[in-house]
């Protein structure tokens, strides 16, 4: 991470929405959330008026320096077992600085802190080495591996659900 960058969360907002199409439609980028790529821009913001009030969703957008860098989401969020589920996404452009560690644990204490969740949860592609790494540098634990879960780019993927309880967050330095 450069020293001199400013990472900010915020929530995401109409305007963001050409950004969030512009991953949407990176077929690569969309293959680890184990979506379809390529939703057009009127798809999106009717999924936008669909959920922007729905209190089971809190979508954010990963401010560098005031560019978008990408969205961390909580979806899922069941408040009666205080649970979520916790997805990033970081633009190609601003990959290998470190700021999906920084916007993760951001995501996490707004979670945690904020939501009063208890556990927050996620599914990563078992071939994202990447993502792994970070996730276990953030707490988060192996708990299953869901074989052959999903299809992208012409084959099965298994996928390792990961999670982290509240009291099992680490400081990020």
């Amino acid at each position: 991470m450069l020293p001199d960058v400013k990472l900010n969360l915020r929530a995401l907002e109409r305007k963001d929405l050409p950004f969030v199409h512009e991953l949407d439609n990176e077929r690569q980028t969309m293959s680890f959330w184990f979506r379809e790529p390529y939703k057009s821009l009127d798809e999106l913001t009717d999924l936008y008026d669909k959920h922007i009030h729905d209190d089971n969703e809190r979508r954010f957008v990963v401010d560098v320096d005031k560019q978008f860098s990408g969205i961390i989401e909580l979806v899922n969020i069941n408040f009666i077992h205080r649970s979520a589920e916790i997805q990033i996404i970081i633009k190609a452009d601003f990959q290998g600085l470190g700021l999906a560690k920084i916007a993760m644990s951001k995501g996490m204490n707004y979670a945690f802190n904020i939501l009063n969740m208890h556990k927050l949860y996620l599914y990563v592609d078992a071939e994202n080495h990447k993502a792994l790494h970070i996730y276990k540098k953030l707490g988060f634990i192996q708990e299953g591996v869901l074989r052959q879960h999903f299809f992208v780019e012409g084959k099965y993927h298994d996928s390792i659900i990961m999670g982290i309880f509240s009291d099992e967050i680490k400081k990020i330095s």
